[in-house]
């Protein structure tokens, strides 16, 4: 999927800053980022950047909750970078929780577990992931990789018969 710059209105972010703030998402990731001892500062289009996340999951160079970025330092220059590739995903991560709210995580980690078991890795399949675009969140897009007929998990494929 190509990458598409994110153009919303005053109006909109103002609208996904309240959404996010209501469903609680944004006050639980500023929670996480304090709790974790980031660094918070403002960041474009009403997105708070928490920099210097500790923990060892997720293993992302930034995730979101809500309206808040929180990324590692060794990420910092991608996200900081003038029209940044990386914060162009995180953001639009961000209006996917204002449309799902507090169902987002739960749908979001279903999805990277069927893109783990269809495609081999938790993104290319994800749709969370292809909206937000794989590109701009430093996955490689790549097409869902497909069992063999009859083949599964505990089963072994079937071998063809040469008479």
């Amino acid at each position: 999927m190509p990458s598409v710059p994110i153009v919303l209105r005053p109006r909109a972010v103002s609208i996904r800053r309240w959404i996010n703030l209501l469903n609680l998402s944004t006050p639980a990731g500023v929670l996480l980022a304090r709790a974790t001892g980031c660094s918070i500062t403002p960041g474009p289009q009403q997105i708070t950047l928490a920099g210097g996340y500790p923990l060892p999951l997720p293993r992302a160079a930034a995730f979101t909750v809500g309206n808040v970025v929180l990324y590692r330092s060794s990420s910092a220059r991608r996200i900081h970078a003038p029209d940044s590739p990386l914060l162009r995903h995180e953001i639009r991560h961000s209006s996917q929780y204002a449309l799902l709210g507090p169902f987002f995580l739960p749908a979001y980690f279903a999805a990277s577990a069927l893109s783990q078991a269809f495609a081999g890795d938790p993104a290319s399949a994800n749709p969370f992931e292809r909206l937000a675009g794989l590109r701009d969140g430093g996955y490689r897009p790549g097409r869902p990789r497909r069992r063999a007929r009859g083949a599964g998990p505990g089963r072994p494929r079937r071998r063809s018969r040469s008479r």
